[in-house]
């Protein structure tokens, strides 16, 4: 796959038994994000690069880069260590502004929620409608997104930027039974979409924190990334403060803060 970009030095020569040419996934104002595979063509590997910055001092750009390199792969190995489930580190020179991580298969939450939202309904009473056993995959998902982020936040890890973007559905690594009957193609399609493990990725903004307000701020983030790219399924939100309640024993006094948080943001709203 061409990109308008030179490929980073390490992925012109490493690894050479590629079979596949590396490929331009995304472009952040940060890095890129390219797919290539990890020492051997059968095992793909995502790498994060940092180009040098223009804008910036030569030597400051260098050691930020550096620092922020070798901060997320620091806090990624310590969520490994904890069982959050994130993307390995295979391989790092923070020096040259690269980091080779696990690939992980599947698609964003934010994509499967919206597969099973599907298409916008006439009026607002359409989706209150539903009962929860037609929500029931739905719920289940949000369940698993609090548990999986009240396990970060239990590792001392705040994300930085939690929103269902990043957050991939990795097909099961179990066998899962269905929770509900589904009638015809359409609603199996629907039901399929919304399964997998929750795995979170993407930790440039991470840092090391015990505080409940910064606990807080994170939950806020993601509710309202949610409430933004979901807003049809925001009254579901309150499954992944549940779940997140029954993981991280903390979670209490979070919650309350996350009170204070919200009414900080109103406020900021109607100020403007």
């Amino acid at each position: 796959m061409a990109t308008e970009f030179p490929l980073p030095p390490v992925l012109t020569y490493y690894p050479s038994s590629s079979s596949t040419p590396p490929s331009l996934i995304t472009q952040g104002a940060e890095g890129r994000l390219y797919k290539s595979t990890h020492l051997a063509s059968s095992r793909p590997c995502a790498l994060k690069y940092r180009p040098p910055k223009p804008y910036r001092h030569p030597i400051l750009d260098a050691r930020l880069t550096k620092a922020r390199i070798q901060a997320e792969a620091k806090v990624l190995d310590r969520c490994c260590r904890e069982g959050v489930p994130v993307p390995a580190v295979y391989a790092m020179d923070a020096a040259a502004g690269w980091m080779m991580l696990e690939w992980i298969e599947g698609q964003p939450v934010r994509a499967g929620i919206n597969v099973w939202l599907g298409a916008r309904p006439e009026t607002d009473e359409a989706i209150d409608a539903a009962n929860d056993a037609h929500q029931t995959p739905l719920i289940n998902l949000m369940e698993r997104i609090g548990t999986v982020v009240g396990a970060l936040h239990l590792t001392g890890i705040i994300h930085g930027d939690l929103t269902t973007s990043n957050m991939m559905l990795q097909p099961w690594k179990t066998t899962h039974t269905s929770q509900q009957q589904t009638n015809g193609e359409e609603a199996a399609a629907k039901e399929a979409a919304v399964q997998g493990d929750v795995v979170l990725i993407d930790f440039g903004l991470a840092t090391t924190s015990s505080s409940d307000e910064d606990r807080a701020v994170d939950l806020y983030v993601l509710e309202r990334a949610f409430a933004s790219t979901h807003p049809r399924a925001e009254k579901l939100f309150e499954h992944v403060l549940e779940a997140y309640g029954k993981t991280f024993k903390k979670a209490p006094s979070v919650l309350v803060k996350l009170a204070d948080v919200r009414m900080r943001g109103r406020k900021r709203s109607m100020l403007g």
